[in-house]
């Protein structure tokens, strides 16, 4: 540690597989070591919150899911000096869990492995669990490897005070460290829009101290600091190194991720610029050609609408396209609803209200509004108003195979046989296609079948039975008949 620099707290990333329970950790960690009367009412978007482990203090960043957390390294920003990996012990690697490992090692931070839900799990599961990070490359100590791994359960709330100081642990090892003299610079954890107080940025402080008054920019947008809380919502004069700082006083909306610092003139800060700030660019996404799900989307933060635009980016096109709209912040409005109502589309709200008198202007014009609060499920959710554009495809389902044993009778385009059915099942009525020498020389219909002197609905493997087949082709003895149906399906995107 040199002479300008000292510790400063750890910044933690948590993530994983979707329902592993993430959010439930948090929540367990924020109401052990936040009480109620402490907490002043958090939000359930904080951003960033600071607790206290034997004296040490620990930043967490809430991110609406991993798109988020890259969009924040894709600027280059340094987000967290420590990840955890949650997984449902009971569950195991999911595919988010693979995809949580990838972002880890992008960033190339140490990180904990934290097996929750251990209520609902037992050794077994905790091993098969292990075993499958092994596939990973992912090897925890009790496999030989350098990755702590904790036992947790959010429900219960236990594991978390090891896990808190397996956090302290490693962060001694790191010797995370800051120059607290000179001027801040940082990250822009999220952003909204305050109806009272105008563009309300969360930054993380990573080096430096951020004090109010202080000229901030990023590289889209500039402001003076007006105020400076925390996550308790108090009122701050300055926010050193590792400190989540809620601010006003920018002009435009940054974007998550963006690095800031601090200026001595507002025009350096506008000089700096290289972009203009503001909502996130959906442009690229409309195309009024062709088949597409029409939405307008409405978020609590801009951060969350940069994850939306990140995930949908990823949904197959070929066959069916995205077109937004418009996108917003804050509450579903009337307006949103005729924007909808316009183009045929469905309007996706994450984590905000439906006000009263669009809820019924909706219901009136028969708009679909969909409510979500993970951005997983808002990605299945347009994935299946996609498909259902698509149009049903006829394909052929084989049902069984017959190979013909004596020809009894042939009359025109009818031929009474016996058959023997070698697999599957044989029906009355079913179409069929004549094979002879593994090729298919013709197809008829089976009019009838009988099983002795009885007419039957089927004939199942391996019996014998009578059937009167009807078609331009003739059937001869040893000739097979494959019997199939026609079914639709929906294809995939």
């Amino acid at each position: 540690m040199s002479k300008k620099t000292k510790k400063r707290p750890p910044v933690v990333a948590v993530l994983g597989h979707v329902d592993h329970g993430k959010s439930s950790l948090l929540e367990a960690i924020k109401n052990l070591k936040i009480t109620d009367k402490e907490s002043g009412g958090i939000t359930q978007h904080t951003g960033a919150y600071m607790v206290e482990e034997k004296g040490e203090k620990i930043t967490f960043i809430d991110t609406p899911g991993h798109e988020a957390f890259s969009a924040m390294r894709s600027r280059g920003a340094e987000v967290a000096d420590i990840g955890i990996l949650v997984i449902a012990a009971d569950e195991g690697v999911k595919k988010q869990t693979k995809e949580a490992i990838k972002h880890l090692k992008e960033a190339g931070i140490p990180f904990i492995v934290a097996l929750n839900k251990m209520d609902k799990a037992d050794a077994n599961c905790c091993e098969k669990a292990k075993k499958e990070l092994s596939l990973e490359d992912v090897f925890v100590e009790s496999y030989g490897g350098k990755v702590p791994c904790v036992q947790v359960s959010a429900k219960e709330k236990s594991g978390i005070k090891e896990l808190l100081e397996m956090i302290v642990l490693i962060a001694e090892m790191e010797e995370i460290e800051a120059d607290y003299e000179k001027p801040a610079e940082g990250v822009v954890i999220e952003t909204h829009i305050d109806p009272k107080k105008g563009v309300s940025a969360t930054l993380l402080v990573k080096e430096g101290t951020l004090e109010k008054g202080d000229i901030i920019g990023t590289d889209c947008c500039f402001g003076t600091v007006r105020e400076i809380k925390n996550f308790k919502k108090e009122e701050l004069k300055k926010a050193p190194p590792s400190t989540p700082a809620r601010t006003s006083g920018l002009k435009m909306n940054p974007h998550v991720g963006e690095e800031f610092r601090v200026f001595e003139t507002k025009k350096e800060a506008r000089d700096a610029r290289v972009s203009e700030g503001g909502m996130i660019d959906f442009s690229e996404e409309f195309n009024p050609e062709g088949k597409a799900v029409n939405l307008v989307i409405k978020a609590d933060v801009l951060g969350s609408l940069e994850a939306i635009k990140n995930v949908l980016k990823k949904l197959p096109r070929e066959k069916v396209g995205i077109n937004v709209l418009d996108c917003g912040i804050g509450e579903v409005s009337e307006n949103d609803v005729d924007r909808a109502k316009t183009w045929n589309g469905k309007i996706l709200a994450y984590r905000v209200k439906v006000n009263n008198t669009a809820k019924e202007l909706a219901r009136q014009n028969e708009i679909d509004i969909f409510n979500y609060d993970v951005i997983y499920n808002l990605t299945e959710g347009v994935r299946k108003e996609m498909e259902k554009l698509l149009e049903a495809e006829e394909v052929e389902e084989e049902t069984g195979t017959a190979k013909i044993l004596e020809v009894f009778k042939t009359d025109k385009k009818r031929q009474i046989l016996g058959g023997k059915v070698i697999n599957g099942k044989v029906e009355k009525g079913t179409p069929v296609k004549i094979i002879k020498e593994k090729e298919i020389i013709g197809e008829g219909k089976l009019i009838n079948i009988k099983k002795g002197e009885k007419d039957v609905d089927r004939i199942p493997e391996r019996e014998e039975f009578g059937m009167l087949y009807e078609g331009e082709e003739e059937v001869k003895e040893g000739d097979f008949l494959k019997a199939y149906r026609k079914k639709k399906v929906t294809p995939e995107l």
